[in-house]
């Protein structure tokens, strides 16, 4: 809500510098924040694009590189969607051989 003058008020808008005291944080702490979600992104698109284009999964790729979801969509993608999931141990499920079944042999 603003008021007369230009300023939001509420609960947080002197700490994100739209108050009319400016920023409690500064700009260090927004920077800080930002960098912070730059890397968690970085680091969760690049895994995505690689092992999308490495299992030849194009549709994957384009969408990886146009749509930033904060790492949203690219999580998805590594636990769900991957097609090399089943033999590849980063973050996929490993195949279970024929010893390690529960059924009880006759």
């Amino acid at each position: 809500m603003m008021n007369d003058y230009g300023f939001v008020h509420g609960p947080l808008a002197g700490v994100f510098g739209f108050g009319p005291y400016g920023s409690i944080l500064g700009a260090g702490a927004f920077i800080l924040v930002a960098v912070v979600i730059l890397l968690w992104e970085l680091v969760w698109k690049g895994l995505a694009l690689w092992y999308s284009a490495r299992n030849g999964q194009k549709a994957w790729f384009v969408v990886f590189l146009l749509v930033h979801t904060l790492g949203i969509l690219e999580i998805v993608y590594l636990f769900g969607f991957r097609s090399d999931r089943a033999t590849n141990p980063l973050f996929g499920k490993t195949s279970a051989s024929p010893a390690d079944s529960s059924s009880p042999s006759a």
